[in-house]
């Protein structure tokens, strides 16, 4: 029979393992943070690109040279492109996912548990090139017949599809926040003689900072998607003149130009650039999380 270690020895050997996996995720994410900030920053400081010019100006050309010797770097036409994307999505997304929890946890609990979420954990697991292959066939082509333009490729079809790829998100965290709600605040409601759909609005209130960090975690998913969003949205990039124009979005652009220029060129440390601007973004939607859980625990006590 093998020897035991002393407990004391074990509880040291546990510590040193969790502990040194606690510092390589650390070191990692640190890494991470250092060498995009130290690429991005090099296009100002290094190049001398301009900041004002590159948050303001609405000319991205890479591939030419404007009269100071260095690529046109307005990237505010790929920022535009994002957010819009991302806010129409959600926009779309959003009314569906909070009412199918509802129908899930309030109305249809066994359906909602036995079926629906099955269902949804299922189109959580599809492949994003999938999505963006039923949008480029279905959504494109919809948006040909429907509206009699040429490519049918645009900001519309880019978010139709990212709000089918962020509703399994949104509505599985939804659904978790309405079942975190203590029971007692539905026979409490009932109790004092509120209507079901009024005793519901009572449970979607409480539920608010949950269902927020489900908005915010599917505004995230959709800022960063970048396959699906290639196929259907043109990648043209200028400023979008309509939800059907062709355009880019930043992570668009970094995924078609990142391997076109040499390393270390004005070129490749402006996209570094757009790269931390993504992740700055991104950082600041998980600030923003946590500040909504730090609140909805101090509402609940």
């Amino acid at each position: 029979m093998a020897k035991q270690l002393p407990k004391r020895d074990l509880e040291n050997v546990g510590l040193s393992v969790t502990g040194a996996c606690v510092a390589l995720v650390t070191l990692v994410v640190a890494a991470l943070i250092f060498m995009v900030a130290q690429k991005g920053l090099s296009a100002f400081i290094k190049d001398g690109v301009s900041v004002v010019e590159f948050f303001t100006g609405t000319k991205w050309d890479l591939a030419n040279t404007a009269e100071n010797g260095l690529p046109y770097t307005g990237a505010l036409p790929l920022i535009v492109t994002s957010f819009a994307v991302m806010v129409l999505s959600t926009l779309i997304a959003l009314p569906i996912a909070i009412g199918s929890a509802i129908f899930a946890v309030e109305i249809q609990p066994k359906f909602g548990s036995k079926i629906f979420q099955p269902l949804i954990e299922l189109l959580t697991g599809i492949p994003s090139v999938v999505f963006g292959l039923i949008g480029f066939h279905v959504v494109v082509g919809l948006m040909k017949s429907v509206f009699h333009v040429s490519t049918g490729l645009g900001i519309l079809p880019g978010a139709i599809v990212l709000a089918v790829m962020i509703l399994p998100t949104m509505t599985t965290l939804s659904v978790d926040g309405l079942r975190a709600v203590p029971d007692g605040y539905r026979q409490g409601s009932l109790a004092l003689g509120y209507t079901r759909w009024q005793t519901i609005w009572h449970v979607v209130k409480s539920a608010m900072p949950s269902l927020m960090t489900a908005v915010i975690l599917g505004m995230t998913r959709a800022f960063g998607e970048t396959l699906a969003v290639r196929m259907v949205i043109g990648g043209i990039e200028a400023m979008p003149t309509s939800l059907l124009s062709p355009a880019s979005t930043i992570t668009t652009t970094l995924t078609t130009s990142m391997a076109v220029y040499a390393e270390g060129s004005a070129q490749d440390d402006v996209l570094w650039a757009l790269g931390l601007l993504l992740m700055g973004m991104s950082l600041i939607f998980i600030l923003i999380i946590h500040l909504i859980g730090r609140k909805g625990a101090k509402a609940r006590g």
